[in-house]
Parts: structure tokens; C-alpha cells; sequence
């Protein structure tokens, strides 16, 4: 499935409509360029859920985790990860465990200590645009 998003609101918007398709486990690899709109997409999921506080990327921590309504999310940026047996050390099998939507940016830093994937959601960035294309495993 390929989709063009105009702008960042029909990103986030984008993002919303997947609180409706995703299961309460899921796990979804978020591939794109540096600000091709991974995280205003997790944001649109987010507000879908009925989160209103910020949502930033997790690059300098890795891992950002929310609580909604009942629903665990986990959001990962490995940008910065230099080795991926780093993953190990933050308990990354524990959140695969937990019935959480795990959302994934720069899942190749990852390789071989990450689960498959459902989805794979990739963005690329056209101006203030983007074309998104998602896929299911």
C-alpha cells in the first residue's frame, strides 16, 4: 500500500488512522531518512490513543515508553546505536514480551537482536511531503 501525505498534519493524521488497524501487539519497523516524519507519524498514533502530552524522538534515550488508556507503546529510535548488542543491555526482549505496539525507527541497527516485524512503514520525504508505504509481514 502506497499513500501521499501532503503534509505533516496528514502524517500525523496517517498515524491516527493506524490506532484503528494496529493490535494491541505489534510490532512495526519505521524506516525514512533523518525528519522524513517518523516520529509526527508515532505522534498521530498517539493522539489517536488519547495521549496529549509531547511526543519527542527517542534518539538520545532510545526508547520512549507511554501508557494509554490501558495500551502500552514503545517507541525506539536506534539512530545512534553503535553496536546492536547495546540492546541487550537496555532489556530489549522485555518489551517484546509485554502486549505493546512497538514501534521501531532505524530497525537495521538492530539486526539480530529484534523481532520480525508486522509492518514495515517506510517514508520518504518529497518537499514538504512525503509518499508512505506500508507493508504487512
Amino acid at each position: 500500500m502506497q499513500q501521499f501525505l501532503a503534509d505533516t498534519e496528514a502524517t500525523e493524521a496517517f498515524g491516527k488512522q493506524l490506532w484503528q488497524q494496529l493490535p494491541e501487539k505489534c510490532v512495526v519497523f519505521l524506516h525514512g531518512d533523518l525528519g522524513a516524519g517518523k516520529t509526527t507519524l508515532v505522534r498521530g498514533f498517539l493522539r489517536a490513543a488519547g495521549f496529549s502530552g509531547a511526543v519527542k524522538s527517542p534518539t538520545y534515550t532510545l526508547v520512549e515508553d507511554y501508557n494509554v488508556n490501558g495500551r502500552k507503546i514503545f517507541h525506539f529510535d536506534l539512530y545512534r546505536l553503535t553496536d546492536p548488542e547495546e540492546l541487550e543491555w537496555i532489556g530489549i526482549r522485555d518489551y517484546f514480551d509485554d502486549n505493546a505496539v512497538c514501534f521501531i525507527e532505524w530497525p537495521t541497527q538492530g539486526e539480530g537482536y529484534l523481532p520480525k516485524a508486522d509492518k514495515v512503514i517506510t517514508l520518504t520525504a518529497e518537499g514538504e511531503s512525503r509518499i508512505v508505504q506500508m507493508q504487512s509481514l
